[in-house]
């Protein structure tokens, strides 16, 4: 059924990757099922020159940006006037 939209993409997806706007889990899932390929999801920053966390390729679930890449460090800090606490 979905032959055509590999097709269409050129036929030899291995894997994509998306980190421009959060995604839904719903539609992520029908990407990775219509696309026949594993989808990464990656967030990062202009201040940090590009990716600061991505999924591994294995990592099937939705819904999360992965950890942090290699060339990375990642520090939580507590911001108590939003209500925002590193501990919870």
């Amino acid at each position: 059924m979905f032959d055509n939209v590999r097709a269409n993409l050129g036929g030899k997806i291995w894997f994509m990757i998306t980190g421009s706007a959060p995604i839904s889990k719903d539609v992520l899932d029908y990407l990775k099922v219509a696309l026949c390929c594993p989808i990464i999801e990656a967030y990062g920053l202009t201040e940090t020159c590009g990716t600061s966390t991505a999924q591994y390729l294995q990592d099937t679930e939705s819904g999360h940006v992965g950890g942090p890449v290699c060339c990375c460090d990642i520090k939580l800090a507590d911001v108590p006037e939003m209500n925002y606490h590193s501990t919870e």
